[in-house]
């Protein structure tokens, strides 16, 4: 079995926390749906989930708009820039209880390399400073 990052993934929650460097991608995100399990020809989702009900599509919000698909909630993207460790423990917790003390949602996808979290677009550059802040405490 290879490894995909000579460091490997990070565990540690303190190193996880003070290392994440939330990133926040431009653009405004929605989540859709649509019939069956896979996307219409065309589209560029930046996560897809299947589900008994069909297909969950997080993808650009213009994208969206010009295939007419409904949606209601509109997004940041911000990536947690550390290699987590898909069993690391804790990491979601703190991350999600940092912002809903703030009043702030959250949908975290976590990727194989980095977590990634979907929050009210109007709110987003506020969230990456509070995931700044919580990054600066925990690496005291």
């Amino acid at each position: 079995m290879s490894r995909v990052d000579a460091a490997g993934p990070e565990r540690d929650l303190d190193r996880l926390l003070s290392g994440m460097e939330p990133a926040l991608h431009p653009g405004r995100f929605v989540f859709t749906t649509v019939p069956g399990s896979t996307a219409p020809p065309g589209l560029s989702p930046v996560v897809t989930v299947v589900e008994d009900e069909g297909l969950t599509l997080v993808l650009e919000q213009s994208e969206a708009d010009a295939a007419h698909l409904p949606y209601d909630y509109t997004a940041g993207w911000i990536t947690l820039r550390i290699h987590s460790a898909l069993d690391a423990v804790g990491l979601t917790a703190a991350v999600a209880r940092t912002l809903a003390d703030a009043g702030l949602s959250c949908n975290v996808v976590a990727g194989f390399h980095h977590d990634h979290l979907f929050v009210p677009h109007e709110r987003a550059r506020e969230a990456v400073a509070l995931l700044e802040r919580l990054a600066e405490r925990s690496g005291q």
